[in-house]
C-alpha cells in the first residue's frame, strides 16, 4: 500500500489529508484544517501537517502528493488569488523529501476524481451512454463557475483548465436582455460574464432582479433576505421555490435554463462525448431541479446539433470534499 498526501489550499483554509492506497480505492487515514492567513508559506504548514498529525499516528511519510490550489498553475509555479503565496513544485518538494509532486488548479484537479467515483459521491443528472477516450467536462455553479476539461491520453487523463465562464452572457430571450442590462447597470459593468448569471452567485442575482423590477415583489419574504448580508439568498430562494412560491419558482425556472443551455455551449466547444459533471456547492442542493425539463431542454437547445448532445450523461457530483479526493486521485498517478 501507498501512502498520499492531498492539500485543497484556499485564501481562507487550508485542508490536508493523507490517504493509503488498497484495494478498495482510496482510504483517508488523518486530515486537518489550517487557517491560510496563519502560515507565511505552504511548506512550513506542510511540514506540520507532517511532523504532527502524521506523526502522532505512526504513518508512514507519503510517496507523492498533489495540492489544488485556489489560483492558475503554470509551468509547476502558482500564485493563490487571495494570498500572498509564490509556491512552486520544485521548492515544495525539496522543503517536504516528496519528490512525486504537482500543483492542480482547485477546479481542474475534479477532473482526475471522475473515473473514480464511487456511488455515494454522485447521482444522475440525465442518463445517457458516454464515449469511451473522448473529452469530459466538468463545471460547477458556486461562488463563481468554474469549468475544465478532461482529455483522455494514455497515461491517464489530462485536466485542461479553463476560463470559459468568463465568456459574454449571451441573452436568449427579451427577459434576459433585460437581466443582462439591469446587472450592467447594478453592478457598474461595461459587459456582464457568464458566471455573473449562472453561478450561486448568479442565482441571488436573479433573485435581486426580479425583486427590484417585479411589481408583485413589494413586500415579498425574499426582499428581506436580499437586504441582509448575513443571509443566504441563494439557498432562501431555492427553498422558497420549493415551498410553491411563484417569484421563487420563476427565479429558479430562469437560472436553470441559462445554466442547462451554458453546460451545452461548453459540451459542444470540445465534443465532450465522454460525459459532463456538475459540480458545486450547488450540484446537491439543486439536485431535483437539475433533474427539471428546464435544464435538460435549454441544453439540447442547439438546432441541428441537439443530436450530438441528447446522448451525453449528465452527472452530479455530491460529495462536498470531492476537491481532496481528487487530489489524491491525481497523487496516485504519479506513483504510476
Amino acid at each position: 500500500m501507498t501512502t498520499l498526501l492531498a492539500g485543497d489550499i484556499g485564501g481562507t483554509k487550508t485542508l490536508l489529508s493523507l490517504y493509503r492506497t488498497g484495494c478498495g480505492g482510496l482510504e483517508q487515514l488523518v486530515s486537518e484544517r489550517y487557517v491560510s492567513a496563519d502560515w507565511p508559506d505552504l511548506a512550513p504548514m506542510l511540514l506540520a501537517f507532517l511532523g504532527g498529525p502524521v506523526a502522532a499516528a505512526g504513518l508512514a511519510q507519503p510517496e507523492a502528493a498533489c495540492f489544488a490550489v485556489a489560483g492558475p498553475v503554470q509551468a509547476g509555479q502558482a500564485r493563490l488569488t487571495n494570498l500572498p503565496w509564490q509556491l512552486s513544485e520544485p521548492v515544495l518538494a525539496a522543503a517536504t523529501g516528496i519528490d512525486r509532486l504537482a500543483l492542480v488548479n482547485d477546479f481542474a484537479v475534479l477532473i482526475y476524481g471522475l473515473p473514480h467515483l464511487q456511488p455515494d459521491q454522485q447521482a444522475q443528472v440525465r442518463p445517457g451512454t458516454a464515449v469511451a477516450d473522448a473529452p469530459l467536462l466538468v463545471l460547477g455553479a458556486g461562488t463563481g463557475l468554474g469549468v475544465a476539461y478532461g482529455v483522455p491520453t494514455p497515461a491517464g487523463l489530462v485536466a485542461i483548465a479553463s476560463e470559459g465562464s468568463h465568456g459574454e452572457f449571451a441573452p436568449r430571450s427579451a427577459e434576459e436582455w433585460h437581466l443582462k442590462q439591469w446587472l450592467q447597470s447594478e453592478l457598474g459593468l461595461d459587459r456582464l460574464s457568464t458566471e455573473r448569471v449562472v453561478s450561486g452567485t448568479g442565482l441571488g442575482l436573479v433573485a435581486r432582479w426580479m425583486l427590484a423590477t417585479r411589481g408583485a415583489a413589494h413586500g415579498h419574504p425574499l426582499a428581506a433576505v436580499a437586504d441582509d448580508p448575513a443571509q443566504d439568498l441563494p439557498a432562501a430562494v431555492a427553498q422558497a421555490a420549493t415551498a410553491g412560491d411563484p417569484l421563487a419558482q420563476e427565479v429558479l425556472a430562469l437560472w436553470l435554463s441559462a445554466y442547462g443551455s451554458v453546460t451545452g455551449d461548453l459540451a459542444l466547444a470540445a465534443l465532450c462525448r465522454g460525459g459532463i459533471w456538475l459540480a458545486g456547492g450547488t450540484a446537491a442542493k439543486l439536485l431535483e431541479a437539475l433533474r427539471s425539463p428546464l435544464f435538460s431542454q435549454a441544453f439540447l437547445n442547439k438546432g441541428r446539433l441537439g443530436e450530438v448532445l441528447e446522448p451525453i450523461p449528465i452527472t452530479a457530483i455530491t460529495d462536498p470534499g470531492i476537491g481532496l479526493y481528487s487530489a489524491a486521485c491525481r497523487a496516485r498517478m504519479l506513483v504510476g
